[in-house]
């Protein structure tokens, strides 16, 4: 048995107020791919930034080895200098430069007191070729797609010599395509001597590519499972990390879908002055009280732009059509307009879009009805308190107290905050664009919970989701979105993955 590339040794991290870990263990053995799992908050990305450097040694206690030396990092520039590389999930690349610019990025190659841009092309042209990327270096990061980018992350980190490689969430943004093709490279990057580190939510995918899988909970280590002996399957996994069972991941369908349509859209295009083409074309669809209606279809396909445009439109597109509110004509030209008249729209990216990280809990969930605790046009930061205080309960947000900074809280439970502002809003219609990306499974069934409590109580929801479970899991009805236009509708009992896809990929 080879020996481990690293160890963690007994490693404590407090943060104020929260443990984030402790006394955890992890050892990682050369040359495989060691997955680390756990709900949102269990530890696993606090782990990782210990190990590089991010918080330096000091602000931890514990003992890290690597490569049989024991290492006190004091920046990530240290851990990169013994082979240690980390891509996050937000990609730390500089969108104005060019691939091979940001390949080299803070390891410029030079001759004399120059950079070499000659040498640095033809080096990040071979980094590029060990990633089985073909494009061109020249061009700009911003011109690349998600899954691109990532790779381009990845020939960033093997100009360094990287010997142990992290991926945290590396396939939570990427299409089913790009995130085998991900997949299929740290599989090659083993061969070639490259040891992989990866955090994901994706259980297949743990299940896919893991040697081994390592699960936190509560920052702790609960158990290390050995894939080549059986040990790794998706209930053992969500066991371990939940703390429990979980005998249906979606809760039963008990609800009461009336015939009241309470959403419809009659003809709407949207175009793209950007882009220069029609992102939406001739949709017509419809939502009744008490339903949940899946939009499905492939990243692209106009999913997400079909919402924006009929949320006030605020991407600016040229629109046309016609939208009914509970058989009332609406014609929105600005969010708050749909806001008022009873529509809510969560974003697929809750960071950029819909919180505001560096403000607190109770801020947060009072941002989009700020009229409902005001008095004279003054907020009432008692009422404010009392607001948050009940969605923190009714929505089980884990947080010490409202009055925390949401970037300090877990994906999960940023969602949980997301959620709670547009249900202060009282909306009639509420729209999920990607309502469990990049959260655990515990927290993915919170979430679950709460969308089907909702429309219990007779409101609409439409989710928008990459994920055929959860799209069969939770729709009572699907749409399946195909280049911009609509092209299908199934009661969700006749609907398959099979049919969803052959649909998905019609235009």
């Amino acid at each position: 048995m080879k020996p481990p590339i690293l160890e963690m040794k007994n490693i404590t991290k407090e943060f104020p107020g929260v443990k984030a870990l402790s006394d955890v263990s992890f050892a990682v053995t050369e040359g495989e791919i060691h997955c680390l799992v756990g709900e949102n908050g269990a530890g696993k990305s606090t782990l990782m930034k210990v190990l590089s450097g991010v918080y330096p040694h000091g602000e931890y206690s514990g003992e890290i080895t690597f490569n049989g030396q024991v290492q006190k990092f004091s920046r990530i520039n240290d851990s990169e200098k013994v082979g240690i590389a980390i891509i996050y999930q937000e990609l730390a690349l500089i969108p104005e430069l060019t691939v091979y610019e940001n390949i080299f990025l803070g390891n410029e190659i030079r001759k004399g007191m120059m950079v070499d841009w000659n040498e640095t092309i033809k080096r990040a042209t071979e980094m590029l070729k060990k990633v089985k990327l073909d494009i061109n270096p020249a061009v700009k990061v911003k011109d690349l797609g998600v899954g691109q980018q990532q790779l381009v992350e990845i020939a960033k980190a093997l100009s360094r010599e990287v010997k142990l490689l992290i991926l945290d969430e590396p396939t939570s943004a990427l299409n089913e395509d790009d995130s085998q093709n991900l997949l299929q490279l740290l599989r090659d990057l083993k061969e070639q001597g490259v040891t992989c580190i990866m955090i994901s939510h994706k259980l297949k995918e743990v299940i896919q590519i893991a040697d081994t899988v390592t699960v936190l909970r509560d920052g702790k280590t609960i158990c290390t499972l050995d894939a080549h002996k059986g040990e790794v399957n998706e209930n053992v996994l969500i066991k371990h990390m939940v703390g429990r069972e979980i005998e249906n991941i979606y809760p039963p369908k008990e609800h009461q879908v009336f015939d009241e349509v309470v959403f419809e859209a009659r003809n709407w295009n949207a175009y793209n002055p950007v882009l220069g083409r029609k992102v939406v074309k001739n949709a017509n669809f419809k939502v009744k009280k008490g339903e949940i209606v899946g939009f499905a279809g492939l990243m692209g396909s106009g999913r997400t732009e079909l919402a924006l445009s009929l949320f006030g439109n605020p991407e600016g597109y040229h629109v046309e059509g016609e939208v009914y509110l509970k058989g009332k004509k609406q014609h929105f030209t600005h969010p708050q307009q749909a806001i008022n008249a009873g529509i809510a729209y969560l974003s697929e990216d809750r960071k950029a879009k819909g919180l505001v990280l560096i403000q607190d809990v109770k801020e947060n969930i009072s941002l989009s009805n700020l009229a409902e605790i005001a008095k004279r046009g003054v907020v009432d930061k008692n009422a404010e308190i009392v607001v948050a205080n009940e969605y923190k309960n009714s929505l089980n947000i884990k947080t010490p107290t409202v009055a925390q900074k949401v970037q300090n809280l877990s994906g999960g439970n940023q969602q949980k905050v997301c959620l709670g502002k547009w249900l202060f809003v009282k909306p009639d219609v509420l729209i999920l664009d990607e309502p469990t990306r990049g959260i655990d499974v515990g927290a993915k069934y919170e979430i679950y919970t709460i969308m089907t409590q909702l429309v219990r109580q007779g409101m609409s929801i439409i989710m928008i989701s990459s994920e055929l479970p959860e799209i069969l899991g939770m729709s009572d009805r699907i749409y399946v979105v195909s280049s911009g236009k609509i092209a299908g509708e199934m009661p969700v009992h006749e609907a398959t993955q099979e049919k969803i896809m052959e649909l998905a990929t019609e235009y």
